[in-house]
């Protein structure tokens, strides 16, 4: 006697092949659909993460080097677990970088700050 299957999706019942998961073409492709939402939405948080990030650095590094407090980018939604790639110097400084923005953890006086930079062609050569 077969043992009654279920369609994962609606819970009609199946007929057919052993195997078949799906009453219909309809379901397999809903399943298909919420697999993909499900794998693709850590791409879309880690994109959304770097969207922010740049424009922060952007918007606090006009010059092209500055220092600010960590606590004043963090509190805005800078996150520096994300960044896209880093640059080492000389010194032995790991630099993190958002596409072209870059940012570098200091402390003076006892206050924990970001050094912010953009990318050079020189750092390209290390």
């Amino acid at each position: 006697m077969d043992k009654e299957r279920k369609c994962l999706i609606c819970s009609i019942q199946i007929s057919g092949r052993v195997d078949k998961l799906f009453c219909s073409l309809k379901c397999k492709s809903i399943n298909q659909y919420e697999k993909r939402q499900k794998s693709e939405q850590f791409f879309f948080k880690v994109d959304s993460h770097l969207k922010v990030n740049r424009k922060i650095l952007k918007s606090y590094n006009k010059s092209g080097l500055t220092t600010v407090r960590r606590t004043e980018l963090i509190d805005i939604g800078f996150n520096p677990k994300f960044f896209t790639h880093y640059w080492k110097n000389k010194k032995g400084d790991v630099y993190f970088f958002v596409y072209e923005y870059g940012f570098l953890n200091i402390k003076k006086n006892g206050v924990k700050k970001y050094t912010l930079v953009k990318w050079q062609p020189y750092m390209e050569q290390s």
